[in-house]
């Protein structure tokens, strides 16, 4: 009886001291937001404002902008033991991108025709074929003569 009693009593002291440890390792929240919008979004935010609007689609310019804030808002989550990603960081980069890139074409070019050079081809090559191909059989249908 009393081991029993023994072994419930460490039982209960271990979960005192894991929520403790946990509670200290947890990931507080509202100061990882306060962070990454103190230093991602801040230093982000005055990057795109170097560029014009217009070019705020242009992915060649701000690929590597992005991925600084990326790697800010995982930097941070590291040194505060906090997942990542996270909601918070999801609610945070769709908030980016309706603000900067709600506009932009999901391929991060604007989608446009070819240049004619290009596109000409593709279109008369496969019709000269087809009515090549068309006078071949019928050229073939009346010469019957050396089909065996």
């Amino acid at each position: 009886m009393a081991l029993g009693m023994v072994v419930r009593l460490k039982r209960f002291v271990w979960l005192l001291l894991a929520h403790h440890f946990m509670v200290v390792r947890a990931c507080h929240e509202v100061t990882y937001g306060q962070y990454i919008q103190e230093y991602c979004l801040s230093k982000f935010q005055s990057d795109m404002e170097t560029l014009r609007k217009t070019l705020w689609c242009d992915w060649d310019m701000t690929l590597g902008w992005y991925g600084e804030l990326t790697n800010c808002t995982y930097q941070i989550a590291g040194r505060m033991h906090c997942f990542w990603p996270n909601q918070l960081v999801d609610e945070f980069f769709i908030a980016i991108h309706k603000h900067y890139f709600k506009n932009c074409p999901v391929s991060g070019r604007a989608l446009r025709d070819p240049p004619n050079t290009i596109l000409c081809p593709f279109i008369l090559v496969p019709i000269f074929v087809t009515l090549l191909m068309t006078a071949l059989v019928v050229w073939r249908s009346k010469r019957s003569e050396g089909i065996v």
